[in-house]
């Protein structure tokens, strides 16, 4: 069968290909622990669900405006203004199905064949891909000093006639770094400057901890947004633990969201009605549940470090939001892939390799579940790695003995 070159050099969704061996395993009675997917556990707010029941309940569940019900974008332009301080129009507002599909549409929307984007490593693992396809290079910019914040003069140097935008996602997946606010502050100076986009992947921008703050790009101009070279991203997957509801949302000039609905109007058409009423009810509800959520991820991350204090040989930063950690394993084997593999085998914990960050030697560990899971989770991944660990862990109810060491 003869496919396309462009579509067969797409690489299968790692995380998505993980939790699916998870979801297999945990089918087979194994007593798996997935610390590999980003999702909350929390429950819908209720808002959404009254929200959402009450459009499906009405039978009106129809096309709506490719762009997004206006209902919504008045609810997106009220969250600009209360958290970006930016008052937008209607027209600087689409709605998507996710911010994925909000970030396709973007560099499908910006890029012409060979167009180069900047992309700061560590990245989230789609990146890469949705560049290429769409005809574009994403060009890697890695921290060399053994830290997740990236060189503004690194960044800089990348910059080629041919770079079209820049990508940053701060606070950070997979690393849950915070970009300090100079960076974020030269960054818009020099895409003014060269007229090139910054797309500002803000998912997880509340998410935060001990009183850290992910600083907007918009602070750092003092140009609306009609002629700005910013981009923002968002949505209520992560912030309202909605990932299966996919609804996203892209803050930009009108030029680029109108070529952006002419995109959507002739794929997917726009969002599910029902799934525009959740995020609606998710933004005008009471935002406590997102205060809830974030200090619940907190104390996860609290428990992590915690554990990681006495796991001789692994080095981790400790991040400052989102809901993962990156720790460094070089220590026990540079492959991460192979790690990852080792600890579904022997300890049974789903992990993600961080290869498929840019961050090889690395693995990310997703402490957005349970304190029981992400505690179990990292003390077996310390019995597997860490020959100072006990010898014994019960596993489910079986009883494992390391005998590799």
């Amino acid at each position: 069968m003869k496919l396309s070159k462009l579509a067969s050099e797409i690489v299968e969704s790692p995380t998505l290909a993980l939790n699916e061996e998870a979801r297999l395993l945990r089918e087979r009675g194994e007593a798996v622990i997935n610390l590999g997917i980003g999702e909350p556990k929390n429950k819908t707010p209720i808002a959404a669900i009254l929200a959402s029941a009450a459009k499906l309940t009405s039978g009106e569940v129809k096309y709506t405006p490719v762009d997004g019900m206006q209902s919504l974008k008045k609810a997106v332009i009220r969250y600009t203004e209360e958290n970006y301080d930016r008052l937008v129009a209607p027209e600087n507002v689409i709605i998507t199905n996710g911010a994925k599909q909000s970030l396709f549409n973007i560099f499908f929307s910006i890029l012409n064949p060979q167009d180069e984007v900047i992309v700061v490593a560590p990245y989230w693992v789609s990146y890469p891909a949705i560049i290429k396809m769409c005809m574009g290079r994403p060009v890697i910019v890695t921290p060399e000093d053994g830290t997740f914040t990236p060189r503004f003069e690194d960044i800089e140097k990348a910059v080629t006639s041919f770079t079209r935008a820049i990508i940053i996602n701060t606070p950070n997946n997979p690393s849950g770094a915070i970009y300090p606010p100079a960076l974020v502050e030269k960054l818009v100076e020099l895409c003014e400057k060269k007229g090139i986009f910054l797309v500002c992947d803000d998912i997880y921008h509340k998410l935060t901890f001990d009183r850290n703050v992910s600083v907007p790009a918009y602070r750092f101009t003092k140009k609306d947004v009609e002629d700005s070279h910013i981009i923002v991203v968002n949505g209520v997957a992560k912030l309202y633990g909605m990932t299966g509801f996919r609804v996203g949302w892209v803050v930009a000039p009108r030029d680029l969201v109108r070529v952006m609905t002419n995109v959507t109007a002739q794929t997917t058409s726009g969002v599910s009605p029902v799934s525009q009423a959740a995020a609606e009810g998710a933004l005008n509800g009471l935002q406590s549940v997102v205060e809830a959520l974030r200090l619940q991820i907190q104390n996860n991350r609290d428990v992590v470090l915690q554990e990681f204090r006495t796991f001789n040989g692994a080095r981790l930063i400790e991040p400052q939001g989102t809901f993962y950690a990156l720790p460094d394993l070089r220590a026990f084997n540079s492959n991460s892939v192979e790690v990852s593999k080792f600890l579904l085998k022997k300890a049974m914990v789903v992990t993600v390799p961080g290869k498929e960050f840019g961050m090889e030697g690395h693995i990310r560990i997703s402490f957005s579940g349970s304190v029981k899971d992400v505690t179990e989770g990292i003390a077996r991944i310390k019995w597997a790695l860490d020959s100072t660990s006990p010898n014994e862990i019960y596993i489910g109810d079986k009883k494992m003995i390391r005998d590799w060491m």
